[in-house]
């Protein structure tokens, strides 16, 4: 038992575990499920349609296949904690979860700051297209896209197993940003580190995304009605996965820190919609708002009828 204490932490996080046990399980069981099921099935589709194998749908692509990497580092593990006694997590996993959990999540931003740059290649500079976004390109920043926030994580977590632990009580439902609280003392190393990760894989994506995405509306303003149009359809459904995910990452940045000042249930139920509807939120929005995508579900859909 002692080395149990030594080596696993407990989760401290759920809610009346006993009494709902099997109800959290049920949900959670679903909704992974149909994660798997809703990103899969636009993958597909983008993988077997020809007409979609163009920059924006690849970084489609990555970007929901992102998302069943990042449920998946968290939904397993959620699944058998409801059917254990006793939620708990060995020290090795926990910290190679947080890694998974940041890694990927850094992914998304910068996913999503390359879509913008194609977005506007494609409406401000239509006869550099070809030019611009070659395979080459698209290559080269889906591999920035997975490598850097891995290299930027990666040093956080190795430190994190270096550093005494006097805490073995995460107040979590997984290893999220709350490992912190667990080790006897600040440190100052996993600080800098932390506020260059969250520059590098949050603020500066989500800055390069947001003003690109002000000069493509700033000139299909001063362009016709049509180009407005165009415009509106192909950059609303990324700004709006922009919003969605980055609200959650400002309640994981802020709440995850906090200790025993946050009401216990307020914070599961925040915690769980970092990962309960943005990975079902990504293939809705694609799926339904994207046109040649939505066509190709449609087509899907009735030949299966």
């Amino acid at each position: 038992m002692d080395e149990l204490n030594v080596t696993h932490i407990t989760l401290t996080g759920y809610v009346e575990m006993n009494k709902y046990r099997y109800l959290y399980f049920s949900v959670m069981f679903t909704v992974y499920v149909l994660v798997i099921c809703s990103n899969a099935t636009i993958v597909y589709l983008i993988w077997i349609h020809k007409n979609l194998h163009e920059p924006m749908y690849i970084f489609i692509a990555a970007l929901l296949c992102n998302c069943l990497v990042y449920s998946t580092t968290v939904y397993p593990k959620l699944l058998i904690d409801f059917l254990s006694e006793k939620p708990i997590i060995p020290l090795s996993a926990c910290l190679l979860q947080f890694f998974m959990f940041y890694s990927v999540g850094g992914t998304e931003f910068w996913l999503l700051a390359a879509m913008a740059f194609d977005r506007y290649v494609s409406i401000c500079k239509p006869l550099k297209y070809s030019t611009i976004m070659r395979k080459t390109t698209v290559k080269v920043l889906l591999i920035l896209a997975w490598v850097v926030p891995a290299c930027h994580i990666a040093p956080e977590a190795i430190l994190s197993a270096k550093t005494k632990i006097c805490n073995l009580n995460l107040n979590g439902i997984f290893c999220n940003n709350a490992i912190f609280t667990l080790q006897c003392t600040k440190s100052r190393s996993l600080a800098v580190l932390g506020v260059v990760a969250l520059l590098d894989l949050v603020i500066l994506p989500m800055l390069f995304t947001v003003f690109t995405y002000t000069k493509i509306f700033i000139l299909s303003y001063q362009s016709c009605k049509s180009f407005r149009r165009k415009a509106a359809e192909t950059c609303a459904p990324h700004l709006i996965i922009l919003i969605s995910f980055s609200y959650l990452a400002a309640y994981d940045v802020t709440i995850a820190r906090m200790e025993s000042d946050f009401p216990k249930t307020a914070r599961l139920i925040m915690t769980l919609q970092i990962f309960l509807y943005h990975p079902l939120f990504n293939p809705f929005i694609y799926g339904l708002k994207m046109k040649e995508i939505s066509k190709h579900l449609k087509k899907l859909c009735l030949t299966r009828v």
